[in-house]
């Protein structure tokens, strides 16, 4: 088997996924405000959860449930199931940023990793242009890898994966980092500017998943 085609399969992958990564959404916004409680590894936490949910679609794609995460009617209720997350997220963050202090971050930092791990997993299946891309350029990726097996699925799950762990990576060693010239007024601002972001993606979702859905 050429090894410079599997190079290329991961090497193309980890591109086409850092573009993604890259471009704001509820995952990155999540992301920086638990990395200033939590601690510079959060966001590798997070992409832990966000590539064990993408295994798994994967693994559903590759068992030929692919045409599911094409339709309207399955792209619909991923949004509106996804809007309400965001909203009560985006609620939530706003409803607690007063309550809580940068002078807590040891504790915070000292709790289980799972915490992370599930937002991860929560905060990616809920934006509804995660199933859109799987379902488009995704699928279409994967296809192209298969022709060498396994072992090309496996090339490209490593290159999309390792373009998520390094970018989220770098978010939370930078703003991790940063904290240290935070005041707890910075942070309360950081916070609610995060939660008005997820509601923002909240609205945005529930009105896709409405038009998806065909109700108006």
């Amino acid at each position: 088997m050429n090894i410079i085609k599997l190079m290329g399969i991961a090497a193309g992958a980890f591109i086409i996924a850092l573009s993604g990564a890259m471009m704001p959404g509820p995952l990155l916004t999540i992301t920086i405000s638990e990395s200033i409680k939590r601690g510079k590894w959060t966001g590798a936490f997070m992409i832990l959860g966000h590539s064990i949910l993408e295994l798994g679609l994967m693994l559903l794609i590759l068992a030929g449930f692919d045409h599911l995460f094409k339709t309207n009617k399955t792209i619909g209720i991923i949004s509106l199931i996804g809007g309400i997350i965001l909203l009560w997220m985006g609620w939530d963050t706003i409803r607690k940023a007063k309550g809580v202090s940068l002078s807590y971050k040891s504790e915070i930092q000292g709790k289980s990793c799972y915490g992370p791990v599930l937002t991860g997993i929560f905060a990616s299946i809920s934006n509804p242009y995660w199933s859109i891309w799987w379902a488009t350029i995704g699928i279409g990726y994967m296809a192209a890898s298969l022709i060498y097996g396994w072992i090309g699925i496996a090339a490209f799950f490593t290159g999309h994966i390792s373009a998520d762990f390094a970018w989220y990576t770098l978010i939370s060693f930078s703003v991790a980092g940063g904290k240290r010239f935070i005041s707890n007024r910075i942070y309360h601002g950081v916070l609610v500017a995060c939660g008005g972001i997820l509601f923002l993606f909240g609205i945005i979702f529930l009105h896709m998943g409405l038009r998806k859905m065909g109700i108006y």
